[in-house]
């Protein structure tokens, strides 16, 4: 007969570490948890759950959904909510390796999670002066160049709620009215341009420009955008972004990178 260990909660657990542990076990036997459930869970505030939350999120483990509800991340499922992001990556990496040999810059591939992109590789300019490799790296998706080529493909409801519903109250991450009519209005530039541009707004000696990997359903309409790439330079080479060329180049490996997503079946699941 098989033996089986009785584990002991150590008398030294850390309470903060073992808070975080449990919320990563909520999350894959629950599926998806709000801050107000893990609070209760916990036994915390709710601002103490959230920042939990936050932590777990920029570190992988977990990730948000448009309805603010907290999913298992892509370190938990071997996979994110959005397909299997190491393939995602090796497929891209040729596309982003080319680009970044045409324009001489950086190029980045990023996977949004609700207000936030994090950055899945890297391909580097060979420059001296350079943005380095920017893996890992998550910032604000109404800031960053890909992040807002991403927000523009979703409809106004659904930025309504990520950006002014109860999540964003809660989280801290509420916009207000005028701020979000300046978003509005930004995106709407997007949507006629095709691209998105972020001079010094999430770092102030960076320049960069982005736009959606834009995949398409059974009828031939763009779905929502779940990934991005965007070219990022030195501030003093910020020129480079707006010139006709690059912008050309920019979406063309947009485009081949969902090509090679369609071709591996890899859409945003549901």
């Amino acid at each position: 007969m098989q033996k089986f260990q009785i584990v002991k909660k150590p008398a030294y657990a850390i309470e903060s570490v073992d808070n975080a542990l449990q919320l990563i076990l909520l999350l894959q036997e629950s599926g998806a948890i709000r801050v107000n459930e893990a609070a209760e869970r916990l036994g915390v505030a709710p601002s103490t759950a959230h920042r939990l939350l936050a932590t777990l999120v920029y570190r992988g483990f977990a990730a948000q959904d448009e309805a603010r509800r907290y999913t298992a991340g892509p370190v938990l499922s071997g996979a994110s909510r959005h397909g299997r992001l190491q393939e995602v990556v090796a497929l891209a990496a040729p596309h982003l390796e080319e680009l970044a040999a045409t324009v001489g810059e950086t190029v980045n591939i990023m996977v949004r999670f609700g207000t936030s992109v994090r950055f899945l590789m890297s391909a580097e300019s060979r420059q001296l002066l350079r943005v380095g490799d920017r893996t890992g790296t998550v910032l604000p998706a109404n800031l960053s160049s890909g992040g807002k080529a991403m927000l523009a493909t979703l409809d106004l409801g659904t930025l309504r709620q990520l950006y002014m519903g109860r999540g964003a109250r809660m989280s801290g991450e509420q916009l207000g009215e005028d701020a979000f009519r300046a978003l509005e209005a930004e995106l709407a530039t997007v949507r006629e341009t095709g691209v998105a541009v972020n001079i010094g707004r999430t770092e102030a000696d960076i320049a960069a420009m982005g736009a959606a990997v834009l995949q398409y359903d059974a009828g031939g309409s763009p779905r929502r955008a779940w990934l991005g790439l965007s070219i990022s330079t030195p501030r003093s080479r910020a020129s480079v972004l707006e010139e006709p060329a690059t912008r050309d180049a920019l979406r063309a490996c947009c485009a081949a990178v969902a090509a090679a997503l369609n071709d591996a079946g890899i859409t945003e699941p549901r």
